[in-house]
């Protein structure tokens, strides 16, 4: 049974306590990163987001490629400091 979305945790506490075991949508990338999901879009059409995939005509992420995103963001930005 879902929750209602009022009752779902803070989408940043997601990336630290594990990522949902399904595929994520772009609204939950944005969510996940309060950004709009335009920019989403334009980091795939970049290529500089998390790397995404199609399904038909749905776009959908892995939440273990978004998890490695995240951890060579962390690192490369840890490195430059």
């Amino acid at each position: 049974m879902s929750r209602p979305r009022s009752a779902q945790p803070d989408p940043r506490s997601t990336l630290r306590s594990g990522l949902p075991d399904r595929y994520l949508t772009p609204d939950d990338i944005a969510e996940m990163f309060e950004v709009p999901k335009e920019t989403v879009y334009q980091w795939r059409k970049k290529r500089t987001g998390p790397p995404g995939f199609r399904i038909g005509k749905h776009l959908r992420y892995d939440p273990t490629d978004v998890r490695a995103y995240v951890a060579q963001r962390k690192s490369s930005d840890q490195a430059a400091a």
